[in-house]
């Protein structure tokens, strides 16, 4: 069965995904060393240890995220973080800098380590090199691959894949993007905040409502129809006679119908984006997707349409899987 690796950004979802049939879990510390650094989310040292001893008791594992790019001289807290997992426990870490691989294959070699989707390795020869050099084992694949090149991938590499298949869609090659810092400078890569809500803002401008990041208006909407929240690659642009969603809609990934084709591609887990989310939505969400890797298994037909209410815009997409451009 594939495993079902499911967002804990605190202790209390934690809890709620492993108790909804989560297989895996990950999560983070709360500081810049994972990239959903936002006030409120994310595990103190104490709730750390205490999660993965819940999740253990029940038989989950959980994953540690530790996958920003540390800041020249700053590299201690990045450091500490991975020895910090290992103490409490964790069964891996999710690392994208190569310094910090380095350093934990030197320093903690007994820790299992995979490849952060900020790492954008999207190729078995890069992939192969991060396996070789620094013995990762499993590798999160960006969200820029159709099913048929994942499975050109795994028939060349010896590790893992792990594959987004709900929440958030970031169209971008994850770890090489500089849109939100140029418009906020808080950068995703570094300071693990794409789009913060400390610098969205919203005004009503006669018949319509604007949504801005960081000052740039990124969407106008009628002032009573939903408003999308004010991520830059999924705003309006125009871009030559055309203005519209160039690069993707704000609409949300859900490939739940393509669990059996990823399967055969070779995919060996499937995560859930969502660790900004509630308690409730990730234990909604957990449950269905169980439902629905059970039902791969027992080769059973795969239930549809569970969660659109709880996708951007009620709107979803298969992003790249099923891979179309305008």
């Amino acid at each position: 069965m594939m495993e079902l690796v499911c967002p804990a950004g605190t202790p209390a979802a934690l809890r709620a995904a492993v108790t909804a049939g989560a297989h895996a879990v990950y999560c983070g510390f709360a500081d810049e060393t994972n990239a959903r650094n936002f006030p409120g989310l994310n595990f103190s040292r104490e709730e750390m240890a205490g999660g993965v001893a819940f999740a253990h008791a029940r038989g989950a594992r959980v994953l540690v995220a530790i996958n920003t790019f540390p800041r020249a001289g700053g590299e201690p807290l990045w450091h500490r973080a991975v020895a910090d997992a290992e103490a409490a426990g964790a069964d891996a870490v999710i690392l994208a800098d190569l310094g910090l691989l380095a350093h934990a294959a030197e320093h903690h070699p007994g820790l299992r380590r995979h490849l952060s989707v900020q790492a954008a390795a999207a190729n078995p020869d890069a992939i192969n090199l991060y396996t070789e050099a620094f013995g990762v084992r499993r590798v999160v694949l960006p969200r820029v691959l159709s099913v048929e090149e994942i499975a050109a991938i795994n028939r060349e590499i010896d590790v893992e894949t792990e594959v987004f298949v709900f929440g958030g869609l970031c169209v971008m090659a994850e770890g090489r993007c500089s849109l939100s810092s140029y418009a906020t400078g808080r950068s995703p890569n570094m300071n693990g905040v794409c789009s913060p809500a400390s610098h969205v803002a919203y005004a009503e401008e006669g018949p319509e409502l604007a949504a801005r990041l960081g000052g740039f208006t990124i969407h106008r909407t009628p002032k009573h129809a939903p408003a999308p929240y004010p991520t830059l690659c999924k705003g309006c642009f125009t871009s030559g006679a055309e203005t519209g969603h160039i690069f993707e809609d704000p609409v949300s990934l859900d490939a739940t119908r393509l669990i059996p084709a990823l399967a055969r591609a070779g995919v060996a887990a499937l995560k859930i984006e969502g660790r900004q989310r509630s308690r409730a939505y990730v234990a909604q969400v957990v449950r269905s997707f169980r439902a629905a890797v059970e039902a791969q298994e027992a080769g059973r037909p795969l239930p549809e349409g569970a969660l659109a209410r709880l996708t951007e815009g009620q709107a979803t997409t298969t992003g790249a899987y099923a891979k179309t451009w305008r």
